[in-house]
């Protein structure tokens, strides 16, 4: 428990939240239940261990907070999740509806290790991050989340070359992903990067697949195959333009697959804004041809 006033909270509160749900209890030395609460507040915080920090306001030494949150009477109890306030309370509740109430905020053990795992991979602790995200699928299997985690770490955020056990164990955790997850377009940018990755391998060199489309510009398989290597190799925009040049030749190629994956492609380039909006809009203009 700390006691934080206006130049602490955003720091005790704000930041504190996004690494776990953070409970502000506004309170004042006269007030006789918050003399009940906090002590309660106190004690399961002790209890679970770090699953959640308590926070004291004195709301007489600082109006401003008190007047920001709209403290009408005390004790008044906020609680914070990634930087946000999410459920409040007045007044002293029993032990049981405390309890109910931090269960509704705690994210489950499987989401901490994902949490860690995020953290992890922003440090560049490739491995250790890929261990805590596959306990998180141990800890929970539904995991939708922790599963496409971990296949972008695998395909995209560990560095290169992406091995042959990286794509296999990738192939075997979007396989176990939930049918709604199936339907996001994380998932289909994943599935496409590693389809890409798998027929690489097996795929004639770029070198040769341009010289065949010289030859033959209306190859549209070989321009197909080329803007696979391209993502693989995570070259994006040649990868686009090969797809824009399907898309222009023949919108029916392969069911439609290179408008499909040039939707995929965007996904995956989601860091560069500027080549994704220019070629979003090429293909709007082809489409609309």
């Amino acid at each position: 428990m700390i006691d934080a006033n206006q130049t602490s909270f955003s720091r005790d509160v704000i930041e504190a939240s996004r690494e776990v749900p953070v409970l502000v209890d506004f309170w004042a030395p006269w007030c006789g239940p918050c003399r009940m609460l906090g002590p309660m507040l106190e004690k399961l915080e002790a209890e679970y261990g770090g699953r959640f920090r308590l926070v004291k306001v004195n709301s007489d030494e600082n109006p401003e907070l008190a007047a920001q949150f709209r403290v009408r009477s005390i004790p008044y109890v906020v609680a914070f999740v990634d930087g946000q306030p999410v459920d409040a309370f007045v007044g002293v509740l029993p032990e049981g509806q405390l309890r109910a109430f931090l269960a509704k905020l705690l994210p489950d053990p499987s989401e901490i290790e994902r949490r860690k795992a995020l953290k992890l991979a922003d440090a560049g602790a490739w491995d250790e991050a890929a261990a805590a995200l596959r306990a998180s699928i141990a800890l929970d299997p539904g995991n939708d989340a922790a599963r496409l985690d971990l296949a972008t770490l695998l395909l995209e955020r560990m560095p290169p070359p992406v091995t042959e056990a990286r794509i296999n164990e990738a192939r075997e955790v979007l396989a176990h992903v939930s049918a709604a997850a199936k339907l996001e377009a994380r998932y289909r940018a994943l599935q496409t990067h590693l389809d890409s990755l798998a027929q690489a391998a097996r795929l004639p060199s770029v070198d040769e697949l341009q010289r065949r489309i010289e030859a033959q510009p209306g190859d549209l398989q070989a321009r197909l195959d080329l803007a696979r290597l391209y993502i693989a190799q995570r070259r994006f925009e040649p990868a686009l333009e090969q797809l824009l040049e399907i898309v222009s030749r023949d919108r029916k190629f392969g069911d439609d697959i290179g408008r499909k994956t040039m939707l995929a492609v965007f996904e995956m380039a989601a860091d560069q804004p500027a080549l994704v909006s220019r070629y979003r809009r090429r293909l709007a203009a082809e489409l609309h041809r």
